[in-house]
This record gives structure tokens, sequence and C-alpha cells, in this order.
């Protein structure tokens, strides 16, 4: 009762806040070491613990064509052992000091992260310094081929032998060029995997795991001057790398309409529609938020009440715009029940987008979805292990690691009027790619008859 008495007085603190638009205050302190490592600390004392996230700005997007999957390889190297860390110590060392850790890789970045109580701040520095300068000493071939065939094995569980796990990989492909540097998947290709040398990989860190190409934010129970000199203390040494270019991908754009079908070993057929969207942060990127929320967030969205709900020919319904920082991809997604076709989805489907192109949605619409993600805003704000990674991913992507007012006010700002432009602008008939994956043989259930035909 006590918790959920805490839980209700501080969401009632944020409703409050929100009501008389109080600006969010996450105070912060920067610095640069001169090796280039950008520093961030942020005082939280609420409860005894640190969180320490560290963005090494190298994601899928910084590989090449025929050497993919570099850097999600390197999520998997890096807790294999350093210098001066025997392997499967990391994990052993900082499970025995109450902590825990992971590491995720997305196009624009690899994130490595540690939630310790605060009295370990100083082993979370030592491990996190240890592996940016010393992995390289400790790191072999015989170490490199061990992650590489784990990677292989996740590809083939996630991707390869899972349930329309092949459906992203496929509208990547086709919604990118063959040299744009999210056409490929994070996870690598098999043919490239097996290809990279132990040179290329090598060479591959000592291109990007450097200081000057590296974000460390910590935030919590910390002294902010005590921090700033164990900082430097297990960093400063550390030499940064060659000067990081800028990316110049070509350009992504549809010419016109993409029509695929995929059989695959499901029971039921689903649809992906998706279209090109500006990137994170830009132009109308919170509008497209908010329009997927108008779309199918939540049961009272306009999807899900139709297809689930009230029609019943669906199983679930999704829309969201993935958000990227050379452009992302509006998504619309549907799973037919048992007897319907994606024929029959797609139709209703894009009666409700013209529907939204053709008349505003409701306020009561625009405003439910805005007031849920507010509250979801608020509610990550609670957490240092939240607090630290958004300060590394407004830095990334704004070079502003405040950015939490001016986040919030994006979303706060749109309007009805904003949805029916940013469907008539984003969400064209003739330029998406429409995918339909079925039960193997039965293409009959897909969306259309005309379209190009993808065998698993």
């Amino acid at each position: 009762m006590k918790r959920l008495l805490l839980a209700a007085l501080i969401c009632s603190a944020f409703l409050s806040a929100a009501a008389q638009d109080v600006r969010i205050r996450v105070p912060y302190t920067r610095f640069v070491l001169p090796n280039g490592l950008n520093v961030i600390l942020h005082q939280d004392r609420s409860t005894p613990t640190v969180a320490v996230n560290i963005y090494y700005l190298v994601g899928s997007g910084r590989e090449k064509p025929g050497r993919t999957g570099f850097a999600h390889l390197f999520e998997h190297i890096m807790f294999e052992g350093s210098k001066n860390v025997p392997e499967g110590m990391f994990d052993r060392w900082l499970e025995a000091a109450g902590g825990n850790n992971n590491g995720s890789t997305n196009t624009d970045r690899t994130n490595y992260y540690e939630t310790v109580p605060s009295n370990a701040l100083e082993l979370a520095l030592f491990l996190e310094s240890d592996r940016m300068g010393f992995l390289l000493d400790a790191m072999s071939p015989a170490k490199v081929d061990g992650q590489r065939d784990v990677v292989k094995n996740e590809r083939r569980q996630s991707y390869e032998n899972r349930p329309y796990g092949m459906a992203y990989l496929t509208l990547f492909e086709q919604l990118y060029p063959k040299a744009h540097p999210y056409s490929w998947p994070t996870i690598g290709s098999m043919a490239d995997l097996t290809a990279a040398s132990y040179e290329d990989v090598v060479n591959f860190f000592k291109d990007w795991y450097v200081p000057n190409n590296a974000v460390l934010a910590i935030a919590g129970d910390i002294d902010i001057e005590q921090t700033k000199k164990s900082v430097e203390k297990w960093f400063a040494g550390i030499p940064r790398g060659r000067n990081i270019p800028p990316i110049d991908p070509v350009a992504a754009y549809l010419e016109s309409e993409k029509r695929l079908v995929m059989e695959d070993n499901v029971q039921l057929p689903r649809l992906y529609m998706t279209w090109h969207a500006p990137g994170v942060f830009t132009g109308m990127d919170a509008t497209n938020d908010i329009m997927a929320s108008v779309l199918a967030g939540g049961k009272n969205s306009r999807l899900y009440k139709r297809l689930v709900y009230d029609l019943q020919v669906a199983q679930d319904v999704s829309a969201y715009n993935y958000s990227m920082r050379l452009g992302s991809i509006f998504i619309i997604e549907v799973t037919a029940r048992s007897g319907h076709t994606l024929q029959e989805i797609e139709k209703l489907v894009q009666e409700e987008i013209d529907r939204i192109k053709r008349e505003n949605p409701a306020e009561r619409e625009v405003q439910r979805a805005v007031n849920q993600y507010e509250a979801s805003f608020l509610a990550r704000l609670e957490s240092v292990e939240n607090k630290a990674d958004q300060f590394n991913n407004y830095f990334q992507f704004t070079g502003n690691p405040d950015f939490f007012n001016e986040d919030l006010y994006r979303y706060k700002a749109v309007d009805a009027d904003d949805i029916t432009a940013a469907a008539k602008t984003f969400l064209h008939n003739d330029k998406r790619v429409v995918l339909s994956i079925v039960p193997k043989g039965k293409k009959d259930l897909a969306a259309t008859y005309t379209q190009e035909v993808i065998k698993q």
C-alpha cells in the first residue's frame, strides 16, 4: 500500500507540473577530456545507485557493404575481457558488487551501460575504461571466432528461424538502395560475418571505439567534483583516435510502390505497409509519432477499434514511427485473424489512411495520444538509467544533453491539422513498400495479385 501511495503521489506531482507547464529541470555538468571524451554528470540522490552509460557513435550505419555486422559483433566481444579484466570477470565483478549491465546496438550507435550501488562507481568506470583502452590486448582470433558463431546463431534465432523474422530485413532492403547504410541489418549478413578477417575486426575497433567518438553519461547518487576526478583518472590516459568523418549517404527515396509476398512457416498472414519519413528530431518526426498513436496506439485507436474490436478481422495491429538519424520509417503492421485475407485487411487500412488525409482527427484523439506520450516521457525521468541514456541520446542527435523541454514541447505542440498534413505528406499510396507474409502455399491470402514473390 505504501508503494502504491508513493506511486500515486509521484504521478500526481508530474500531472500537476504538466498542467502548470512547468519547465523540466534535469541539471547536469558537462566537460570534455583532452582526448575528446565527452562526459555528462547528473546528481540524483533519491536512491543510493548510479547509472553509467556510454555511447560509441558507431552503429551499423557506419559499416560498409561486404563488411556488415561489426558494431553488433563488438557488442558481444566487449564482454569477453580486456587487458586487466580476465574473461568472464566483467559480469562476475559487477554482480558481486550488486550491479547489472548490458549493451545494445542500432543503426546509429552502440550503447553499454551499468547500474551499480553508489559505492561501486569506481568499479564500473574501471571496467568501461579498460575495454575502451585495452580491449585489443586481450582480444584474439579465437575469441572473435567464438563470438562470430554466437552472433550467427542469434541471427538464426531472431530472424531466419523465427516466424515473420525476415520481415524487417526485407523491408529495409526494399526501402533503401544497396549502398545506403540502412539497407543492411544491424546484425549483419551471414556472408559478411563469415568473410570478416581478424584484421578487419581489429581495424574497425581502432577506427570507432575511441574517446573522441564516445559520450559517457553518469547519473545518480554521486558527488560531481569527485566523479569528475574519477573519470579523469580512468579515461584521461586513453589516446584519442582518428578524426571521425561525417557520414554522407546516398539519397533514400521510392519512385513507386513496391509490393512483395513472402511465404513463411506461420499460421496467420501478416501485412506490413511502410513509408519513408523525416529523421529523428527533424521535420514532422514528432507529428508522425502522434499520428501512429492515433491510428493504432491502444484499444481506442482507429485501426485497433475497427479491425480488432468492431469487425474482428485482425488479431493485432500496430503503427509506429521508427526514428533514425538519416531518415525514419513509418510502419503499419496487421496480423489477420484466421479466415481473413490481407487483401481484405489492406482495404480497411487504406480507408483509414484516406480518411485521416481527408479530414482532421478529432481533437480528443490527438490529445489522448499527446497525453499518453507525455505520461510515458515523465515516467522515464524517474529512473537514473533512463536519464543517463536520454542525456546521451540527446547529445548524440542535437548536441544538447538538456533537450528534455524542447523534446516534450515538440509533441505538445502537435494538433489535428498537423496530423492530416503529415498523412498527406508522407503516406503516399504510390511510394511505399507493402509486404505480405503468408503461410507456405497460401499466396492467395496476400494483399495483391501482382507482386514479387520471395521464398524463404
